[in-house]
């Protein structure tokens, strides 16, 4: 049975003293002092429980000479005064006090307001009610969120823009918070939304916006690019006070990233791509718009059905959002993009290359031509390479295949398959590892004309058939390709058993073997008939003239 509390003691204590019990009697049975059984008759309430009095501390006698110096710093140089270290040294120098750093540390920090309140130099801190327009205003803010990303737990960045007036909020997860991901996530809100806030957006100073705080004004220095989306989107920014004073003028977004953290990344989700993730948080801002804010009286999406018409419209050409770099390629044919290295195709050794990174992938340009396209690294350091990139010099350096760095995030991503293996495995036993190699180079130089899914059911037809040339391959390759795309006009016939396995035929033969019904009526030689009527009629009238 839980233990009584003291006001419960003391509601049955008045009630069996109501009910004529004796104070004696009331000690006995309730187990009390007659002290506890006087004070239960006389009050309802307990009296609160008496605090000890503080015990002395070494730092005592020298209280009133922390206050003096805390005293003098209200009017003292703001850059001369006091720190807690200095306010201990001089403790120690100048009076010889036996205390601890920890124990000055506590005492300032508890007695300093009260003698800035008392002095009445502190400011009362207040925070006033705010009433927003519908369609004026909204805030965007960044936050941190654990994924569990490819089995792999990693930390992610989710933006946020919460438009003021209706609550509505629309959120993307990406690799970094840098100005690329900045950008995308305004672009993808903006277009969720329909629309532009007319007045402003509240904004912290981060780095991809704020080049430089001008003083404790609201004047910021801001970066060109962001000065140009700006002025594409016709936004208007408010910056928030630098650091934790300014984080409750724009509480809206950061309490919605806390309720969205809580209610959404709880428990941490476990996907294989950020695009995956993103589609399931798509879901949830849909979800969330039913929801009720605080007392309001309606929801989330009945607010901003208000609000959505007094948007801004959005401008009809895009932005191009992401960054521009121009690295050179190395010996290695790699391009190095903030501190992760990318593979390119070998012919561009030595040369300039141009870059667009964004927020989740990067995108290679050598004079406007697309080279290479990769997914964005998330961790630093990293390396991802296209194995089709170095075909070319593999050709020439067979021997460096086997224990290409290329061959194994191949295989990890699936672009390898144990198919390829068995077909490398047999042509190197029957032409040998030089030869062997190169004709599943070869074969993966297929990939670039055909379809991948139909060059692996070519190398499967041609190793059943034991034909360990590229040729063969591509042979079969085309064949799976044209077979996909002719329409399929009857079912599928079974497996005889004790078929012979396949054997590899030539393209013209298997296409004479598949050739379309043919619909055309059957030739007929009526039409000569004819022709030779009219020439017998003709012939009998010219004898009948030249007798006249």
């Amino acid at each position: 049975m839980p233990q009584m509390s003291k006001v419960e003691l003391y509601a049955a204590i008045r009630r069996d003293h109501r009910a004529g019990m004796t104070m004696r009697e009331l000690e006995r049975r309730h187990n009390v002092s007659w002290r506890t059984v006087k004070k239960a008759v006389d009050s309802v309430w307990p009296e609160p429980r008496k605090k000890p009095p503080p015990r002395p501390t070494a730092l005592d006698p020298y209280k009133p000479v922390i206050d003096e110096m805390l005293r003098t710093d209200l009017d003292a140089p703001r850059k001369q005064r006091h720190t807690i270290k200095r306010i201990f040294h001089r403790l120690i120098e100048e009076h010889g006090a036996e205390v601890s750093y920890p124990m000055v540390r506590r005492y300032v920090a508890d007695r300093k307001p009260e003698i800035l309140t008392a002095s009445g130099k502190a400011p009362m801190e207040a925070f006033v009610p705010q009433t927003h327009l519908p369609g004026h205003e909204a805030e965007v803010d960044f936050g941190d969120v654990t994924v569990r990303l490819a089995g792999e737990l990693v930390t992610c960045y989710l933006f946020s823009l919460r438009l003021s007036y209706s609550g509505k909020a629309v959120h993307r997860v990406f690799a970094s918070c840098g100005q690329e991901a900045f950008f995308e996530g305004h672009v993808h809100a903006l277009r969720t939304l329909g629309g532009v806030p007319r007045s402003k957006i509240r904004y912290d100073n981060l780095k991809s916006a704020v080049a430089q705080v001008l003083g404790l004004s609201r004047a910021r220095v801001e970066t060109d690019r962001w000065i140009a989306f700006r002025s594409h989107f016709t936004i208007e920014s408010f910056y928030c006070r630098p650091g934790i004073d300014g984080a409750h003028e724009k509480g809206g977004v950061e309490g919605m990233i806390g309720y969205f953290r809580r209610n959404h990344f709880t428990p941490v989700p476990e996907v294989d791509s950020l695009a995956e993730l993103n589609e399931m948080v798509d879901q949830w801002d849909l979800h969330d718009g039913h929801r009720r804010i605080g007392s309001r009286p309606r929801t989330v999406d009945e607010y901003f059905a208000i609000e959505q018409p007094l948007l801004l419209p959005l401008p009809q050409e895009p932005f191009e959002t992401g960054r521009l770099f121009t690295p050179r390629v190395d010996r290695y044919s790699q391009i190095t993009v903030r501190t992760n290295r990318y593979s390119v195709p070998t012919r561009l050794i030595g040369k300039r290359v141009r870059v667009v990174l964004h927020a989740s992938h990067l995108v290679v340009y050598d004079k406007n031509v697309e080279v290479a396209r990769h997914e964005r690294l998330i961790a630093k350091g990293g390396c991802r390479l296209d194995l089709d990139h170095y075909l070319e010099a593999l050709i020439r350096k067979p021997g460096a295949f086997p224990g290409a760095t290329a061959l194994e995030q191949a295989r990890s991503a699936g672009r390898f398959t144990p198919v390829h293996d068995a077909w490398w495995a047999q042509a190197r036993k029957v032409h040998g590892e030089r030869d062997g190699t190169r004709a599943l180079i070869e074969v993966l130089l297929l990939n670039r004309h055909l379809a991948h899914e139909h060059v692996v059911a070519g190398l499967a037809a041609a190793l059943r058939a034991g034909a360990l040339t590229a040729d063969a391959v591509a042979l079969e390759a085309r064949k799976a390709a044209q077979a996909e795309d002719e329409p399929t006009t009857g079912g599928s016939i079974p497996a005889v058993a004790g078929q012979p396995p396949a054997t590899v035929t030539s393209l013209h033969a298997w296409r004479l073997a598949h050739l379309p019904p043919d619909t055309r009526p059957l030739p007929s030689v009526t039409p000569y008939d004819q022709l030779l009527r009219s020439r017998r009629t003709s012939d009998s009238d010219h004898r009948e003239g030249e007798a006249q």
